[in-house]
């Protein structure tokens, strides 16, 4: 248990970091996922974490009103807060259609989408990520084993790297982003 809960802490404490040295003029600037701008893309991450895993435990973030890096900040604490609690990553939740999910069952994946999105706002902004190495290659190989790319149609199609590239790069490039991408 507590390996997947500080594992996705890692990532996000990474995400709130780049969140906040954002300078406040350039939270309209482009991101790698041409459908949003860097609030846009916080947002993003703060709407699937609110709609997988703060809604189906019953917890509330109150959030301000505005302030994407604020915004993130309360999202992380409301769901630290929560899967710190005795039973909070196998909480089931029915899902619309039918089977159920648990955080447990949500972590891993959206420890990789933070992970990826970090570097998305980073790139935004023209910012080092610092994103976790081991992180890295565990999302990596996880995405590897599962072939997602060739399952859905959520990603864009990896992009060709050297190989021998570091694992931060294979991940970037493995979720369809060009690692030599930089906001115009």
């Amino acid at each position: 248990m507590i390996d997947l809960v500080e594992r996705h802490r890692v990532a996000g404490n990474g995400f709130a970091r780049v969140a906040g040295l954002v300078p406040a003029d350039q939270w309209d600037r482009p991101t790698p996922c041409t459908e949003w701008d860097a609030r846009m893309l916080v947002e993003h991450v703060i709407g699937f974490h609110e709609f997988l895993l703060l809604r189906p435990m019953g917890v509330r973030a109150h959030r301000p009103k505005s302030g994407p890096a604020e915004r993130w900040a309360a999202t992380s604490l409301a769901l630290f807060t929560a899967l710190d609690t005795e039973g909070a990553l196998d909480r089931a939740t029915e899902l619309p259609g039918g089977g159920e999910s648990t955080p447990r069952t949500m972590l891993d994946a959206l420890t990789t989408d933070v992970l990826v999105h970090t570097w998305d706002l980073a790139r935004a902004v023209g910012i080092d990520p610092e994103l976790d190495r081991q992180l890295c290659a565990r999302a990596y190989e996880a995405r590897r084993a599962a072939d997602l790319a060739a399952s859905s149609d959520m990603y864009a199609p990896p992009v060709t790297v050297d190989p021998g590239s570091d694992t931060e790069t294979l991940l970037i490039a493995l979720w369809g982003r060009d690692p030599a991408w930089v906001a115009p």
